[in-house]
């Protein structure tokens, strides 16, 4: 297969960061050089609707509209036990039937949506904001309530915020699984011997990061939102995981859970069979 150039897209979270830095900086794919970019989670799970990137960093619920284009590969996710998205109001407000509410929610196809959905069986107003913008709009009075990610679980209380309901709970209470939050997927016109590999070259940057985990400090503070070097490490070690390296057969489960939920809900219309490269 003869070497070229493709096209990469994730967060600037420290997760995504941390994964990558290997990849892009070691130029560790054996088919040719990727070039990357770097966006919010819902930016990359828009621009995935026209199958902007080769390879790209999604929400799950995002994927579960856009298997017409891509495949989950099995190195990449973000999934795991303790680490869902918070349901949050101003500190002191009284907690009302949260049924029927505008919320703010981090992108109509984040999983963190789904999962606002699965705790209100789609009884709420979903209002998109990007989710570094959520908290101050909670804080000002503008919402009431609104679902927070990545590191805003480790400074909201320190703003003025309090919890009203962790989905991560809820899910895992409900399904006794992980939640699948975030995962990597490959274009479907790519041969599939490109896509696994993508993969595999993913799991062996996820070691390499492990091994020297110094290296690319630099690189992961210069582009997170939030740079305390004490919650960008916070960030990757709950964020980075066994199902990091490999989803296993017990994150696939969690995934096709996932998947079956929104379904039963009318969120997705179409069932595939094949959510893996």
């Amino acid at each position: 297969m003869e070497n070229q150039d493709y096209t990469l897209a994730y967060s600037p979270c420290p997760n995504d960061t941390f994964l990558f830095y290997n990849l892009i900086h070691k130029e560790l794919f054996p088919f040719g050089r990727v070039k990357e970019e770097l966006h919010d989670v819902e930016v990359l799970n828009q621009s995935a609707a026209s199958g902007k990137y080769d390879f790209t960093k999604l929400s799950y619920f995002a994927i579960f509209h856009l298997l017409d284009k891509y495949r989950l590969l099995y190195s990449g996710s973000a999934l795991g036990r303790g680490c869902g998205p918070l349901i949050v109001k101003k500190k002191g407000k009284s907690t009302g039937d949260l049924k029927n509410q505008k919320i703010l929610v981090p992108g109509l196809w984040t999983t963190a949506n789904l999962l606002l959905h699965t705790y209100l069986d789609s009884r709420l107003e979903p209002v998109p904001v990007r989710y570094d913008l959520i908290m101050g709009k909670i804080l000002s009075g503008e919402y009431d309530y609104g679902v927070i990610i990545h590191e805003e679980r480790f400074t909201f209380e320190d703003r003025g915020l309090e919890k009203v309901e962790d989905l991560g709970d809820f899910w895992e209470g409900l399904t006794g699984l992980p939640i699948p939050l975030g995962a990597i997927a490959a274009k479907n016109t790519l041969n599939r011997d490109l896509q696994m590999s993508f993969s595999s070259t993913l799991a062996k940057s996820l070691e390499m990061a492990y091994a020297n985990p110094g290296e690319a400090r630099s690189y992961i503070i210069e582009n997170a939102q939030e740079k305390d070097e004490t919650v960008v490490q916070k960030h990757i070690d709950l964020y980075v995981n066994q199902f990091t390296a490999d989803i296993g057969e017990e994150g696939k489960r969690a995934v096709e859970t996932l998947y079956d939920k929104a379904l039963s809900l009318g969120l997705v219309k179409t069932k595939t069979k094949e959510l893996f490269v």
